[in-house]
């Protein structure tokens, strides 16, 4: 009996939290937006092809949501996100219709690449020491050369034709890109949350120097967060490819802002330590919707970019405030209270610093 009230109190307490976070408001605002849209469109909003449309074009902005996200969980910025995937991309492209390379080759090897040159750069950032912002803005410039030595200025457009018949195909009106964002979004929460490994990265984000003294190599946790980050760019290229007609040095040339804005938005921290996927998708679906409203009312471009900034800043701040003011008032508390001496024995071990699941927002 006291382990069935024990679990009712847990769950209430959870759901308490769960309907405060900003993980519930992006659900509260993506159902308002779809329902609001759906509304000012007479209905069509809702219609078949309106909804694929409207998912098969979201799966980009997740997956590079989501290749930002797994950045920043050990504080690095990732700004060769739009160029990484531009580049692969067009070597895609290349490969398919230039070079006559079957679709399964072409596009494998344009996801190791792009997974090869996430390793390469996180490997780079540890050897040099030089800050990651840095070194992958140097990696941006360098990418969107190579793009532009790829492409040119063609549209590449004669690749396999079964990977545009994939990329258009929706069981359901469930595009097949948009379902393998969210199975991309599920193994990335999977990993993070379940695995040793993810717990391990979140670790060395949060506390770099506890997660040393616990024995985490927080050099190697930055190797493999700028290592997933490239395999996830590596798959949004691939569903760009099979949603686009063609593919050209532009692809990827407006990922950045979107990138960084679903993260964010969802409730990640710039410092580190904390990951949000389900809120980082629904960040992305936001941001869609924005995008789709402006097709719906014809408005100007420059005012979608603008809120989405706007949002963003406003998002950061607000963060900012109120972490400020939870950090007063544990210094009052602490004032006012007594603090507790720190036990004797031996050092924290490598499992005792891993944070849990639940400290992962």
């Amino acid at each position: 009996m006291i382990t069935v009230s024990n679990r009712g109190a847990r769950t209430g307490a959870a759901l308490r939290r769960f309907s405060r976070s900003t993980t519930m408001t992006l659900l509260c605002v993506t159902l308002a937006g779809y329902l609001a849209l759906g509304v000012a469109s007479s209905g069509e909003f809702f219609q078949g092809p309106s909804v694929r449309t409207f998912l098969q074009y979201l799966a980009t902005p997740i997956l590079i949501g989501l290749a930002q996200m797994t950045a920043l969980c050990v504080g690095q910025l990732n700004l060769a996100v739009g160029a990484l995937g531009g580049f692969t991309a067009c070597l895609m492209g290349v490969l398919m219709a230039d070079d006559g390379i079957p679709a399964p080759i072409a596009v494998a090897a344009g996801v190791l690449a792009a997974t090869l040159v996430g390793l390469v750069t996180g490997v780079f950032i540890v050897a040099t020491r030089i800050n990651g912002f840095i070194v992958t803005l140097g990696t941006m410039t360098i990418l969107l050369g190579a793009q532009y030595r790829l492409a040119g200025t063609r549209t590449i457009d004669g690749y396999s034709a079964t990977l545009k018949h994939l990329g258009r195909a929706a069981p359901l009106n469930l595009p097949l890109v948009f379902l393998t964002a969210l199975a991309a979004a599920a193994l990335l929460a999977a990993f993070l949350y379940r695995a040793t490994a993810g717990r391990r990265l979140l670790a060395a984000g949060g506390n770099p120097l506890a997660a040393r003294l616990s024995g985490i190599s927080t050099d190697r946790q930055i190797v493999l967060a700028h290592t997933l980050s490239g395999l996830l760019v590596g798959v949004a290229a691939v569903t760009a490819t099979a949603s686009l007609p063609g593919v050209n040095r532009s692809v990827g040339g407006d990922w950045l802002l979107p990138s960084f804005a679903a993260p964010i938005i969802g409730g990640v921290a710039l410092s580190g330590g904390s990951v949000a996927v389900f809120g980082t998708v629904l960040a992305a679906f936001v941001m869609r919707l924005i995008d789709a409203a402006r097709a719906q009312f014809s408005l100007d471009p420059s005012w979608v970019n603008f809120l989405i900034g706007l949002v963003v800043l406003g998002t950061v701040v607000g963060g900012r405030i109120h972490q400020s003011h939870v950090e007063k008032k544990g210094k009052g508390r602490t004032v006012r209270g007594s603090t507790p001496s720190a036990p004797i024995g031996p050092g924290p071990t490598a499992d005792a610093a891993l944070p849990t699941t639940g400290g992962a927002r």
